[in-house]
């Protein structure tokens, strides 16, 4: 573990390029020196950046920013927000040339807002997956839409079949929507019967808030994808992720050893 002198033996966690146990850190408008500030601190645990929502269609200094991000490794994708306007708009075409001409690698495909047809949104996912890394998100930004269990794992398997790297569960960066309650307690059903149906390194869930992050470490251990996580949050969340915060400290830290303690 970087930074560690390995006096504790805390659970070993896999370097980067990470494939599970990922950190979605959400960037809603950084400048060059708080993403330099993040890297230097907390930069062995990013593994992809969201410019959120429609953000990096106003930011001045975007091309200056992506070669940051770039230089540390990271992949960077837009908001989904951005894509769905870009839909409505009938300008889906512009925003491919955009992308590539800003070097963008990874593209986020949702519809959490606009109306778009399945098969539409499943078509969109194979034709971006020929030229991108595609995160695809399922869920309603309207904390009114709720769907059931099953419509969510339909979903989710036919995005993943369709050519999505990962499956995005919509949390908002409030936590109030999708996967959440609008009062921002979990909807621990639907967690329970997509984790059941689907590879767990195959799904991203949204969790903005620190009780989010501790509930999913705990139910689902340190190697759990989480997403939309604030930058000032890297750290504490990697904390949650190894057992060095009491939310998690017997599930992760203490289980083994007390386990041995008792044999």
């Amino acid at each position: 573990m970087p930074g560690f002198d390995g006096f504790l033996d805390i659970p070993a966690r896999p370097p980067k390029p990470r494939t599970r146990g990922l950190t979605h850190v959400m960037d809603k408008g950084m400048n060059l020196r708080e993403i330099e500030g993040l890297f230097d601190t907390a930069g062995d645990y990013v593994d992809v950046v969201k410019l959120g929502w429609g953000t990096s269609y106003v930011t001045r200094n975007l091309e200056k920013k992506i070669a940051l991000y770039r230089s540390f490794e990271t992949p960077v994708v837009c908001g989904g927000t951005l894509f769905e306007a870009a839909v409505a708009r009938e300008k889906l075409d512009e925003y491919r040339s955009w992308l590539t001409e800003n070097r963008l690698s990874h593209v986020e495909v949702s519809d959490g807002t606009i109306e778009l047809p399945r098969e539409r949104k499943l078509e969109l996912i194979a034709e971006l997956a020929k030229d991108f890394v595609v995160l695809s998100e399922v869920g309603s930004k309207n904390p009114e839409v709720v769907f059931a269990p099953y419509q969510w794992v339909a979903w989710l398997k036919e995005e993943l079949s369709a050519g999505a790297w990962k499956v995005i569960t919509e949390g908002r960066e409030g936590g109030t929507s999708g996967i959440y309650r609008p009062t921002g307690d979990m909807r621990t059903g639907l967690i329970d019967e997509i984790v059941h149906e689907l590879d767990l390194g195959d799904i991203l869930f949204e969790a903005p808030t620190t009780a989010a992050q501790a509930w999913f470490v705990q139910k689902l251990g340190p190697d759990v994808n989480l997403g939309n996580v604030p930058p000032e949050e890297v750290i504490p969340l990697e904390t949650l992720r190894v057992g060095l915060r009491a939310d998690t400290l017997r599930e992760v830290l203490l289980s083994e050893h007390e386990t041995a303690v008792a044999d």
